[in-house]
């Protein structure tokens, strides 16, 4: 058996069903109340239901009415429906209104929120160009630490060197009171032995005093200029530590200010991620007041429409003479 498709009439009840309940009539809701039937045989039939309430909203009074009475009724008909058109063109403007504000404000957003990402590409893009920077600050940096750790090790070298001569010099020191002493004591042991070779020992004496003392300032002589040198070394050292040290102080306050703008950077990174944070929840907000301001005047149409049907379908009462 072939299946009974929906009539105007089921269509037509749904709807009154729908204004009963304040719903604005719609396709899904009317076949929510049906419970069944297309899409396309609803439509057709709610298109025809308003064609038919516009072809009777203006239709005239039953004749037959004492004039009287007829030119009350049309007067109060007429009455209602200036007031309700007036009320629907008073909310009407006020939603046009409130939907064109909402639009300039969705679109100031949208603008506000374009310049945002503009902002924070060129944002992104001076970030990375600076970590580049710091990168390049960081290895220059390395490579000057890692120069001063090779000049302390020279200068560390120096020192165990300066030690070996000092180690050299004090071995001489010492072998020289050693002689000096076996001198003595040869001296006096042959004082008393062999004073008639007393003159041949103090010229021999004299002799060994004097190789003693020119090795004596021969070393003496080569300490000064290995001293010499070494405060030269020293000296040149100690002027390439400073300008090392100079180097390092520059380029630590460069990476402290290069940090300090990188700081700076994604300070105003995320004031900016907020101010897009805030303009988007203020679009969400205007479109939920939009979208009550469109639920609002569909329930003042509806209310309207359920007036006029009501006042159409109302009966007339009987002129009492």
């Amino acid at each position: 058996m072939a299946r009974i498709g929906i009539q105007y009439e089921d269509v037509q009840r749904a709807i009154e069903t729908l204004i009963q309940r304040g719903d604005a009539p719609s396709v899904q809701r009317i076949r929510d109340v049906l419970g069944t039937g297309s899409f396309t045989t609803i439509s057709d039939h709610l298109r025809e239901w308003r064609s038919r309430r516009e072809e009777n909203r203006d239709t005239p009074l039953p004749q037959g009415i004492p004039e009287r009475l007829q030119d009350a009724l049309m007067g109060l008909w007429q009455q209602a429906q200036e007031e309700a058109y007036e009320g629907l063109s008073f909310y009407r403007r006020q939603a046009d209104e409130g939907v064109s504000e909402a639009k300039a404000q969705a679109e100031q957003a949208q603008r506000y929120a374009e310049d945002t990402q503009q902002r924070l590409a060129a944002l992104g893009e001076r970030l990375d160009a600076t970590l580049a920077r710091l990168e390049e600050k960081t290895s220059g940096l390395a490579r000057t630490e890692s120069e001063l750790h090779q000049t302390r090790a020279l200068l560390e070298e120096r020192d165990q060197r300066l030690q070996m001569r000092d180690t050299q010099i004090a071995s001489l020191s010492e072998e020289r009171d050693r002689l000096e002493r076996e001198h003595h004591q040869a001296v006096e042991g042959l004082e008393l032995a062999h004073r008639k070779r007393l003159s041949q020992e103090e010229a021999r004496h004299e002799t060994a005093e004097s190789r003693l003392m020119q090795l004596l300032d021969a070393a003496r002589h080569e300490k000064a200029e290995q001293e010499k040198q070494s405060r030269r070394r020293m000296e040149q050292l100690e002027e390439r530590i400073s300008r090392l040290s100079t180097q390092i102080e520059e380029q630590r306050r460069g990476l402290q200010e290069e940090e300090r703008k990188h700081r700076d950077l994604m300070l105003h990174a995320q004031q900016t991620d907020q101010l897009l944070n805030e303009s988007r929840a203020h679009n969400d907000r205007l479109a939920r007041d939009l979208s009550e301001r469109d639920k609002e005047l569909a329930r003042v149409r509806t209310e309207l429409r359920v007036l006029q049907e009501r006042a159409a379908r109302a009966p007339i009462p009987p002129f009492i003479y």
